[in-house]
């Protein structure tokens, strides 16, 4: 099955909001095994509407609405789609009825308009919406799947996952079971990590394999299909292994984990608690570090040494090391590592100071990063990094280059023990 999803909605084209809905949409099916060939984006104008509609048939088999399903003038989807399809819209009596006991709960007078809301396309399956009010349609006519979905994500998301997908998998011709699986890689580029299982990649056929690459990081999708369940999962672990043989040092986790949450259950399971001293990226470690829940069990603290006087004064750096090798130096990261480590009493310590941007300093390059890591009865390292990209995008590959390389270090020191 080949599916297109159809975003509706003016302000998607003015930019005012972003179509986190077709990312969210299209990850959706492509772990059920259901390519996604098409974005389309159209304003709330049912002219445009019905035209890319009819381009959609002619490619798609599955036709996905998001947005157009609420109460004002400008919201036409199911008006557009009722019309091409030469079908009625009848009250959903479910959602008419949600919709009035929203109203007298909050003690609002409920306008006429809002009716509107309850109206469902005749002959389709309601999607009921538990966090919202209009409900969503899944259709089939004329060899196609129209589906058609709330704009709002925290509607949509939840309806899919909890109504949408149940529904196309129940209409799904097929006995086959769907697994699928993320590995995610750091440190290695994407050309690169090609170019190591570029052979796998080329005679996949079941599991298949899919890369994509995303602020610094590499994820692999697996995907296997299998009448077996069991045989599907037995598929994806002999890629997986082939896989890892060849790239297992870039390798930290699976699915929608992370960097930084992998580091936080690394320190947990270790119970060892760590400090941070951040230059260049101004607090941005310890911001996503307390990101994750848990996080208290394992963080002392950190202090945001901008200025050269709080390197010296506060985290207690040479007054040699600034003046002789810069704060932009490996030997000013160690420091800063170690000190920070031994103030707050912490078992490990991190640090981050470099250029990131917009101009260099110290006679560096922007994009010049250190990263000092020490941890307490070893030595403390401070490794380089030439980073070449935009001032955030510095500031946050340094965040996740500070999580790879505590992680290599915790598992070094594992491995001595």
């Amino acid at each position: 099955m080949n599916a297109e999803i159809i975003a509706v909605g003016s302000e998607l084209l003015l930019g005012q909001i972003v179509n986190t809905n077709a990312r969210f949409l299209s990850k959706q099916l492509a772990d059920i095994g259901i390519n996604v060939y098409y974005h389309t984006v159209v304003g709330d104008n049912p002219h445009r509407l019905k035209s890319v509609l009819e381009i959609a048939e002619k490619r798609s088999n599955l036709i996905i609405f998001t947005g157009g399903l609420g109460p004002t003038k400008d919201d036409l989807t199911k008006e557009t789609i009722a019309s091409h399809l030469g079908l009625k819209l009848v009250f959903d009596e479910f959602a008419l009825t949600s919709i009035e006991r929203y109203f007298e709960k909050v003690n609002r007078i409920m306008t006429e308009n809002n009716r509107k809301q309850a109206l469902v396309l005749e002959q389709s399956e309601v999607l009921q919406n538990d966090h919202g009010m209009a409900p969503g349609m899944l259709l089939t006519k004329n060899d196609h799947m129209y589906m058609l979905l709330p704009g709002p994500p925290k509607e949509m998301e939840p309806m899919y996952l909890d109504y949408a997908q149940p529904a196309i998998m129940s209409k799904l011709n097929t006995e086959e079971k769907i697994v699928s699986r993320v590995l995610r890689f750091f440190g290695i580029g994407e050309a690169m990590l090609e170019a190591e299982i570029e052979d796998i990649i080329d005679k996949q056929t079941n599991p298949t394999i899919a890369p994509l690459a995303s602020d610094g990081e590499v994820t692999l999708r697996l995907t296997a299909k299998h009448i077996s369940l069991e045989t599907a999962h037995s598929l994806i672990d002999e890629t997986e292994k082939e896989i890892l043989d060849r790239v297992q040092e870039f390798f930290y986790g699976y699915d929608d984990t992370s960097l930084m949450k992998v580091l936080v259950e690394k320190l947990k399971e270790s119970n060892l608690t760590i400090s941070c001293a951040e230059s260049l990226t101004g607090g941005l470690f310890q911001q996503e570090l307390t990101s994750i829940p848990g996080t208290s069990e394992v963080l002392k603290g950190g202090i945001v040494c901008y200025t050269n006087e709080v390197k010296k004064q506060i985290l207690k750096v040479k007054r040699e090391t600034i003046e002789e090798k810069g704060v932009v130096s490996s030997e000013c990261a160690a420091e800063l590592a170690q000190n920070v480590s031994e103030i707050l009493q912490s078992d490990i310590g991190i640090s981050f100071t470099g250029v990131a941007g917009p101009s260099e300093l110290e006679g560096q390059p922007v994009g010049t990063v250190f990263i000092g890591i020490f941890v307490k009865g070893h030595t403390v390292r401070a490794e380089k990094l030439l980073l070449g990209g935009t001032r955030e995008a510095n500031r946050i590959r340094s965040v996740k280059y500070g999580c790879y390389l505590l992680l290599k270090a915790l598992s070094e020191i594992q491995a001595i023990k």
